[in-house]
């Protein structure tokens, strides 16, 4: 019989609803509005707030708030557009806020 093995999951520290996978971490070194922040290839059960654009510490990007999908907690952002060509790989990406989701083992 093979072992199954659940994936590692980030939950939202406030209702535990599932909002991104360990696997699709793509940085832990990013800092964001209050503090460590990790970037991320997909997020989940998550709701985008309206697209702005922002002038973040790497220059001016449009980006859109990710919500919980379920307790409507702000967890981070995503970012739809990077202006300068050095930060390009963002785009499509998210940012959580470590002290916004918990894993779940």
């Amino acid at each position: 019989m093979e072992d199954f093995v659940l994936p590692r999951l980030y939950n939202c520290y406030k209702c535990q609803n599932p909002v991104s996978r360990h696997d699709d971490i793509v940085s832990k070194d990013f800092q964001a509005t209050h503090g460590r922040a990790f970037l991320f290839s997909h997020a989940m059960n998550i709701v985008l707030g309206p697209k702005q654009d922002r002038q973040l510490m790497t220059g001016l990007h449009t980006v859109a708030d990710v919500y919980c999908k379920d307790c409507g907690e702000v967890l981070g952002w995503k970012y739809e557009k990077a202006y300068e060509q050095s930060q390009k790989y963002k785009e499509g990406k998210f940012i959580l806020e470590k002290f916004k989701i918990v894993k779940n083992n």
